[in-house]
């Protein structure tokens, strides 16, 4: 049998939320704002806990809320 990495759920998540409208920004911090799956105010996803993310999360740290 093949063996499962992370079979019992260790993966590291952050949780985001929207505090900040999108309205008046540039593009870009509209579109990465969709690409962490927040599209209204006072949403909040859990990410996986990837440098990817931590990027994305940067460029709009003063849109969103890490909890």
């Amino acid at each position: 049998m093949a063996d499962k990495k992370n079979a019992g759920g260790d993966k590291k998540t952050v949780r985001v939320t929207q505090v900040a409208s999108p309205a008046g920004r540039l593009a870009y911090q509209r579109q990465t704002l969709k690409g962490l799956g927040l599209n209204k105010m006072h949403r909040s996803r859990e990410l996986e806990d990837t440098a990817a993310v931590r990027g994305m999360i940067n460029k709009v740290r003063h849109l969103v809320r890490i909890d």
